[in-house]
């Protein structure tokens, strides 16, 4: 590696393919594994954690001697690249780490990732889950414990049939059996029906797991809840109930546009709320015992299902084209078959650009004990006006005004207390940052939200 190579490396800081370490010790044998068990990744030794030239002292055997400990150390053994530069006058050394086909590799009994600039240890979970993967299964797809192919509802396999072959995803042969169709797709094996068989097909009144639910709430409050639903049945029929439930618990209004039909405006674009729900049910972690949640309150509404982001996806991955990394393989084939997903990792664009097109804030996306989308009905919320730079009699004006549409001079005053001067400073300052406009002339002037 070139010193300009190294220059651009150590530009780039720490990161999560990007470790500086002063010596080689066991932190960075720990880093080697988080690394395989990732993405891959380089570690700079003779380095400050900031990136400055410390140099090290490197003999005859040293690099060896580092390569050896690092494949004793690692199951399976890790195959380091190690080559040795000179910068600034000083030794330092360059060890590569490839990602591994065979994951995950462990450290003394403990396995780790990486993440951002550090390394975590992975829960017995997400050791599973790596594990699983790099078989190129998944949990859902491992026969599901006490269930045979009697617990599987016939007629539900064939409206798949009949929808798969609508959508063109997959042909299913007309002389194929319900039965023959899910061994093709590996959902029966050996006469045993697989978990995601259970979950997409089951019979009514069949539970196999507790944790399969989705959790509907409308709050008026966080301990005040106005209505409550737990919506069970396969997970397919969970989304449309689902959905059901949110569109009793958010507000429609109607546009007339001079088409023979009005059009619906939900406080919430009615696709994104379906595709976080879809998303929710299709990727949750359904070995972790908690139901997936849909909280409706009055400014906000809230997605969430327990597991954090499929392993290999970051949040700032979300944000940027990505591969759809499916937890569950035996789920996601069916939603895509059926055309509730794409494969392609579309979803959270779909979420933003319909928000945005419908004047709404972008929705928030969040790892919070698992993972969950937050939908607001416009940004001017109490802390989004704070980081603004707003004072509280600002921040108590813009309130008012979202909740009567528009305020005057006179009603600035009567809430604030404020002089006619104070008033001008105020409502100036709350135009300048582009949250008021003002409408009318004269005595007639007020002013609207932007």
């Amino acid at each position: 590696m070139s010193h300009d190579e190294i220059g651009v490396l150590l530009g780039k800081g720490e990161s999560e393919k990007i470790e500086f370490k002063e010596k080689f010790d066991r932190e960075a044998i720990e880093t080697a594994a988080a690394f395989a068990n990732t993405k891959g990744g380089v570690i700079l030794i003779g380095f400050s954690d900031k990136g400055r030239v410390k140099g090290i002292q490197i003999g005859k055997e040293t690099l060896k001697d580092w390569a050896n400990q690092i494949s004793q150390c690692t199951e399976p053994s890790i195959v380091p690249e190690i080559k040795q530069a000179e910068i600034e006058g000083k030794d330092v050394v360059m060890i590569w780490i490839k990602e591994v086909p065979i994951k995950p590799v462990s450290v003394r009994g403990r396995c780790l990732r990486r993440v951002g600039n550090s390394n975590r240890i992975m829960t017995p979970n997400e050791v599973a889950q790596v594990h699983l993967a790099t078989t190129g299964t998944s949990w859902d797809k491992l026969p599901a414990k006490d269930a045979s192919v009697d617990a599987i509802d016939l007629a539900k396999v064939k409206r798949y049939v009949n929808k798969a072959n609508q959508s063109g995803r997959r042909k299913i042969g007309n002389d194929e059996t319900p039965l023959q169709v899910l061994e093709k797709l590996d959902l029966i094996k050996d006469g045993q029906a697989t978990w995601a068989a259970i979950l997409l097909f089951r019979k009514d009144g069949k539970r196999f797991l507790s944790q399969t639910a989705v959790h509907c709430g409308r709050f008026k409050e966080e301990t005040i809840v106005i209505d409550d639903r737990m919506i069970e049945g396969t997970i397919i029929e969970q989304i449309d109930d689902a959905m059901d439930f949110i569109r009793k618990n958010i507000n429609v209004r109607f546009v007339m546009t001079g088409r023979p039909a009005r059009e619906e405006i939900w406080d919430y674009p009615i696709e994104a709320l379906r595709e976080a729900l879809i998303n929710a049910v299709c990727h949750r972690d359904y070995t972790i015992p908690s139901n997936t949640e849909v909280r409706i309150y009055d400014d906000r509404l809230i997605v969430w299902n327990p597991g954090g982001l499929p392993l290999g996806i970051t949040m700032d991955d979300l944000y940027k084209p990505h591969p759809s990394v499916l937890r569950n393989k035996g789920i996601g084939e069916i939603f895509y078959d059926v055309g509730l997903i794409e494969q392609w990792g579309s979803g959270i664009d779909k979420m933003r650009s319909a928000c945005l097109k419908s004047g709404l804030p972008e929705p928030q996306f969040e790892e919070y004990q698992g993972f969950r989308v937050i939908f607001r009905k416009d940004v001017y919320t109490e802390e989004y006006l704070r980081n603004l730079g707003l004072n509280e009699r600002q921040i108590k004006a813009v309130m008012y005004v979202k909740e009567k549409g528009k305020i005057t001079n006179k009603e600035y005053r009567e809430i604030t207390g404020l002089s006619d001067e104070g008033v001008r400073i105020d409502v100036n300052g709350l135009i300048g940052k582009g949250v008021l406009l003002s409408k009318g002339r004269g005595r007639n002037v007020h002013y609207v939200l932007k």
